[in-house]
């Protein structure tokens, strides 16, 4: 009975799940490149990679650099991994939701591992479709104007008209755009703000 009893515990007793090295170690024993396309896999369900990225995650699950060599030669033929796309798509992500100036861009990018000429194409085309009009309104400035606009309300809170233009001038720069932008595009915001504040108390 008590035979019984000791099994039956044996068999409900979970086993212990590996460490981390353990993990790292099982697959740097592994020779099908199944197992690295399939952790390929889940890794791009998470969001879009580039190359470099996916090759160091992969390596640092601990799989062999000829099988992540291999991968990465297929996801890249087959369009999984392609750094041109990569990069549109986290400049008009950035555009969009968290706008950044070319510099910030080509830093985070570059921190990315994308090749610098990738960079350039893809900002230089950022540039020729938001070409400058008659209003003279750049690719930057748009993208300053839109991070200016979301943060305005604690700015416009500062009392001094100085210290305010300061605030929003720091607050450009840190995001990466250029002393021009910061300064042109500090000044038209808070001054629009200002001309539509006298409107208002004109009409009351």
């Amino acid at each position: 009975m008590d035979g019984a009893g000791d099994r039956q515990r044996r068999r409900s007793t979970p086993k212990p799940k590996a460490t981390p090295a353990e993990r790292r170690a099982e697959r740097a024993d592994t020779a099908d490149i199944g197992d690295v396309l399939d952790a390929a896999a889940r890794l791009l369900e998470a969001r879009q990679r580039s190359v470099d990225e996916m090759r160091r995650r992969l390596v640092r699950l601990g799989y062999s650099s000829g099988l992540v060599e291999e991968s990465i030669g297929r996801l890249t033929e087959l369009r999984y991994l392609d750094d041109d796309a990569f990069a549109r798509t986290w400049v008009e992500s950035r555009d969009r939701a968290r706008p950044r100036g070319e510099r910030a861009l080509r830093l985070e990018l570059a921190r990315k591992g994308v090749e610098r000429q990738t960079v350039d194409a893809v900002l230089d085309d950022r540039r020729a479709e938001g070409a400058a009009g008659e209003d003279g309104i750049t690719p930057d400035d748009a993208a300053a104007e839109r991070l200016l606009r979301k943060r305005l309300g604690g700015i416009l809170r500062v009392p001094d008209p100085r210290a305010r233009l300061q605030r929003a001038y720091a607050l450009l720069a840190r995001a990466g755009f250029g002393p021009d932008t910061c300064s042109a595009v500090a000044r038209r915001v808070l001054a629009a703000e200002a001309d539509a504040t006298t409107i208002v108390e004109d009409e009351i």
